[in-house]
């Protein structure tokens, strides 16, 4: 763990404290600037409850914060086994953090998969603490253990903590009629309260949540409840902590405002209902449950007080065309997926494409091919979203960096889709969308003004005077056609996937027309009006270090670390991806290095390197998780080095 630097007047007024708290039989409280913990255990565990409550309650402190989940795509692993482990690891700190941290300094590990699957990526010194009762010796077995870890001295670089957490929860549960089965669910509880102890957790929202969530269950709420505080209770009267430790509310990290905790995937859902709101149109989600993009869904079903529909449809082919034929009927229209959903919504992207009618593709992406790795994360779908249709279909793709970004971004893709009547992919992935961070809620008066003027009548006048309606007549700036409502009268067009003919709409096969029809609609798409990508480069570096998406957090911890080390680099980060900002070439003409850091083989290079033939070096992952900070710094000194 990091300490908080302290003057040599603070550090002996600590000591003297410290003594008088030792004479007092009070334990010592120690300051630090951050913490990263991590609960693993059996998918069963509990350890995403255990993690997500722990998260809630230090956002309610004041830290900052950044989270990673990290589970079995099974919905219930095999119970002790490596593949089974789920694990919940949370950065918080006093000031301005981006990454979930590269390190546990802390592991709450449930059984002997737990310590196995995750002892590896802890440095020596750090904290563990074991429930023993499942150290048993047919448990050790099942994942490789001749003998127990806990005794061979093979965790001897770390400070081990031996909790019967099992038994203990049990025994503070033995006032309550359960079952030993069933007082043992709370063992997670009981972890949770001992780690709320050691770190001088707020308590109260925690058994107000479990009031809640176990409402029609008043003695399961009692036993959780009852087990969390047994938790607390151990923490401060057992010897084997000697210890508690305090961060401070991260006060200076965030402007003024009221914020909360918030996960990409419920910041996205809120971005879409505002938008909805912000363009007087009702929202509508056609989608089919797919990891790790179903929450999206979940969300949006509870919010049908604001003009929501949500439907959840057979298949994602039935999904997107229900979607598309909200976006005909004038609805904020929204399907959202995963790279394989993508694949097999690709036809009816072009159709939108055909008809160009606005609608937003939410893909959350995930580790592929295929079935690939559901809850873990990539970036590896650009290349399927830029170009993964029949023919020349052109769609705009709008990226969010962070877990609170995923709000804006969202309002971002709906302001291109209505204003230039096309189809918008927005790219997320896993980590951003499990993740979380504290999210500043904005004022009404701070989002866009996004409303549509639908067509009300005839906008085209014949060699003979008479007045029509052609659909295809189009905005000489956006290049946009109009948008109108069936039904409404002298307003009746065709629709379909066979080529119009510009202007009137009717179908044509014809050759020149065909040809002219497809530079405009991608003329449409290069002409989207988007911000010039911005550089953080304060030194005048020669290297310059471009990202996009999730890869944020991490590029932007690791050039810190460069710095504060006297390395001069340049950051910039790409929201934007189709089209590119248009100060992006003059950008990588300024400096002799451009590297991009990708959880793919290199899409995103590959596009720079055709678009602007710069001799872009990729850095690459596909492990299905998030970058490492030190590791991506070492690999940008080699880069600036070289």
């Amino acid at each position: 763990m990091t300490s908080q630097v302290s003057s040599p007047a603070e550090q002996a007024d600590g000591a003297v404290a410290g003594e008088q708290r030792k004479a007092a039989g009070a334990k010592d409280v120690r300051r630090l600037d951050r913490v990263i913990i991590r609960f693993a255990g059996d998918s069963g565990d509990g350890m995403q409850l255990t993690g997500d409550r722990f998260t809630s309650e230090t956002a309610s402190f004041g830290n900052d914060l950044s989270t990673l989940p990290n589970f079995p795509a099974e919905i219930r692993a095999p119970a002790g086994t490596l593949p089974g482990v789920s694990s919940f690891q949370l950065h918080f700190a006093d000031h301005d953090i981006l990454t979930p941290g590269d390190a546990p300094n802390v592991l709450v590990a449930m059984n002997p998969a737990a310590l196995k699957a995750n002892i590896g990526d802890l440095p020596r010194g750090a904290e563990v603490i074991a429930n023993t009762d499942e150290f048993t010796k047919r448990a050790m077995q099942k994942v490789g253990y001749e003998t127990s870890p806990l005794e061979d001295g093979s965790l001897d670089g770390y400070h081990v903590h031996p909790v019967p957490l099992t038994t203990l929860t049990v025994e503070a549960l033995k006032e309550f009629d359960l079952s030993r089965k069933e007082a043992e669910r709370s063992k997670n509880m009981f972890a949770l309260g001992l780690l709320s102890w050691m770190y001088h957790r707020p308590t109260e929202g925690t058994e107000k949540f479990l009031k809640s969530k176990f409402a029609k269950k008043p003695d399961i709420a009692a036993a959780n409840i009852a087990a969390f505080r047994a938790g607390w209770n151990f923490g401060e009267t057992t010897e084997d902590f000697a210890v508690s430790y305090e961060v401070a509310p991260a006060a200076a990290a965030f402007p003024p405002g009221v914020y909360r905790n918030i996960s990409g995937n419920l910041a996205l859902s809120y971005g879409l209902v505002a938008a909805s709101r912000q363009a007087d149109l009702p929202l509508y989600l056609g989608s089919y449950p797919i990891t790790p993009a179903s929450d999206i869904l979940h969300e949006l079903s509870k919010h049908k007080n604001f003009g929501v529909r949500t439907f959840q449809a057979e298949d994602e082919i039935a999904g997107i065309g229900a979607a598309l034929g909200a976006a005909f009927g004038g609805s904020l229209a929204v399907t959202t997926t995963s790279g394989p959903g993508v694949a097999l919504k690709s036809e009816t992207i072009g159709l939108a494409v055909s008809l160009e009618l606005p609608l937003l593709i939410v893909d959350i992406q995930r580790g592929g091919p295929s079935t690939g790795l559901p809850t873990k994360t990539e970036q590896a779908d650009l290349l399927q979203a830029m170009y993964g249709r029949n023919g020349e279909a052109p769609v705009p793709v709008v990226a969010p960096r962070t877990p609170a970004d995923c709000f804006d971004a969202a309002l971002e893709a709906a302001r291109i889709a209505l204003t230039y009547r096309t189809p918008v992919f927005l790219l997320s992935d896993g980590y951003l969308a499990n993740g979380s961070e504290p999210w500043r809620i904005p004022d009404i008066e701070e989002l866009p003004d996004l409303r549509v003027q639908f067509a009300q009548g005839p906008n085209h006048t014949l060699d003979d005077g008479s007045e029509v309606f052609w659909p295809y007549k189009r905005d000489p700036q956006t290049l946009a056609r109009p948008w109108a409502i069936p039904g409404t009268p002298g307003l009746e067009h065709r629709i379909g996937g066979i080529e119009k003919q510009d202007g009137t709409g009717n179908i044509s096969y014809d050759p020149a027309n065909h040809d002219f029809m497809v530079r405009t609609r991608q003329a449409k798409i290069d002409g989207i009006d988007v911000p010039d990508v911005e550089v953080d480069d304060p030194q005048e570096a020669g290297t310059l270090v471009l990202g996009w998406g999730s890869t944020y957090g991490p590029i932007t911890a690791a050039v810190r670390r460069l710095r504060r080390a006297g390395e001069s680099v340049a950051q910039a980060h790409l929201r934007h991806l189709n089209p590119f900002p248009r100060n992006l070439g003059s950008v990588l003409e300024r400096y002799d290095k451009v590297v991009i850091p990708e959880m793919n083989l290199g899409q995103l290079a590959t596009l720079i390197r055709a678009k602007y033939l710069v001799d872009a070096r990729s850095y690459t992952q596909v492990n299905g998780m998030p970058f490492k900070a030190e590791q991506l710094a070492a690999a940008l000194k080699e880069a600036i080095d070289g």
